[in-house]
């Protein structure tokens, strides 16, 4: 086997377990959802309230899971979050009634798109310090790489065998790769270990105040970061889980979509090569304001537009906004409130996001089913946007770290 640097076994954690976040993020569920709703014979509507109650199920669970990465060593943590991903890849399978599938939904939502991307985000902002931005948009590349990947195979695969099959498969690849790469990685992780072997005897590094979560939500500058933070993960959910929904009304061909996927993917990575510099240049605090810019012109283009060019337009665009937010969304909690109980605030922050998403599919749902065009939600959204940006730039100057002290 290849030997590597710790540092860059903990890179390789990070990103593969990104990259396997995927199962349960909306994008790849999303692509079930024909399947799903024609088997059951449920609507758009159902599916969406189903989807939300479920997600919202596994926020609530993740926000007191969440916190026991703290509390146990890295390797047993992230053994039982491999466990949960594989059972419950396997219950998807088994769906069969609404019931069964809220269950699963759940589970996938809470193991998925919770669990591994919390478990690779907390150990990568707890571990690297000075170079934080630039692991972060490494370990991302994984869902981007994910997202650039499964659109297409999944839609050719699903020409091939059934949706059970392929979970299937999925199960499989979980319960062989993932144990290996975490035995091989963060074997011997602890939370206090740190990248590099002489940190402190660095100069001029930063140490600030570790707050608590308690601390955290009584924080009011919290929210409102959250609430800019939270708006691409509830926007692209809804374009995520009703992608047959927007190609239909814009007369687009099946394959628009997924193709548009693949430049969502290409344009993330670019934009996380690139974001990890600027977070290190600058700090995530300085670039937040600019994060929603991007996804406010394509949803202002998703209303203005139909021909199927906008489709990869539109896509873009929400792909430069996630590259910047999974990076600064990550290393800004860690920027103000510090690392030694960055474990319960990311379980925290993660919850509001599979909340948001929740939020998102059955906001969606609903304006669907009540007659509401793909164009009227793209304005609903690009509101939201807006306004949420507005009440960032008015406390930009307030967003900084407390009690800094300078060791030398």
């Amino acid at each position: 086997m290849i030997s590597l640097s710790l540092n860059k076994k903990v890179l390789l954690f990070g990103f593969i377990f990104t990259f396997f976040s995927s199962f349960g993020q909306s994008f790849f569920l999303g692509l079930f959802n024909p399947s799903i709703r024609n088997e059951l014979d449920i609507s758009h509507g159902q599916f969406g309230t189903i989807y939300a109650f479920a997600t919202i199920c596994s926020s609530i669970v993740l926000v007191w899971f969440g916190k026991k990465i703290d509390e146990y060593k890295l390797l047993n943590y992230s053994i039982v979050v491999i466990g949960i991903l594989f059972f419950s890849s396997i219950f998807f399978s088994l769906i069969n009634n609404i019931y069964l599938l809220v269950i699963a939904i759940f589970l996938m939502r809470f193991s998925g798109q919770g669990l591994m991307s919390h478990t690779s985000s907390t150990t990568i902002s707890r571990y690297f310090n000075k170079r934080r931005g630039r692991a972060l948009s490494g370990i991302w590349f994984g869902l981007s790489s994910a997202e650039f990947i499964m659109p297409i195979l999944i839609v050719f695969l699903l020409t091939l065998y059934s949706w059970r099959t392929i979970w299937h498969f999925i199960s499989f690849i979980i319960i062989i790769v993932l144990p290996l790469v975490v035995l091989y990685t963060i074997k011997n992780i602890t939370i206090d270990s740190r990248e590099g072997t002489n940190l402190k005897k660095n100069i001029n590094i930063t140490d600030i105040k570790s707050w608590r979560r308690s601390e955290v939500i009584k924080d009011f500058k919290f929210y409102i970061i959250a609430l800019n933070m939270l708006a691409l993960p509830w926007i692209a959910t809804g374009v995520f889980i009703y992608q047959s929904f927007i190609a239909e009304s814009k007369l687009w061909n099946v394959y628009v979509i997924p193709k548009s996927f693949m430049i969502y993917s290409i344009i993330s990575i670019l934009t996380l090569i690139f974001s990890g510099f600027l977070v290190d240049k600058f700090t995530s605090r300085r670039l937040i304001p600019f994060v929603n810019l991007p996804l406010f012109i394509g949803l202002i283009i998703l209303y203005l537009f139909n021909n199927s060019i906008y489709a990869y337009i539109f896509f873009g665009l929400m792909g430069v906004s996630n590259g910047f937010a999974n990076v600064l969304g990550s290393s800004l909690w860690a920027e103000i409130y510090g690392v030694r109980f960055l474990g319960a605030i990311r379980a925290l922050t993660t919850a509001l996001m599979v909340f948001s998403t929740a939020f998102g599919t059955a906001l969606f749902g609903f304006l669907i089913d009540s007659g509401y065009s793909i164009e009227n939600i793209a304005m609903i959204s690009a509101l939201y946007v807006g306004v949420t940006l507005i009440m960032l730039i008015l406390i930009k100057g307030s967003i900084r770290p407390k009690n800094i002290q300078q060791k030398t």
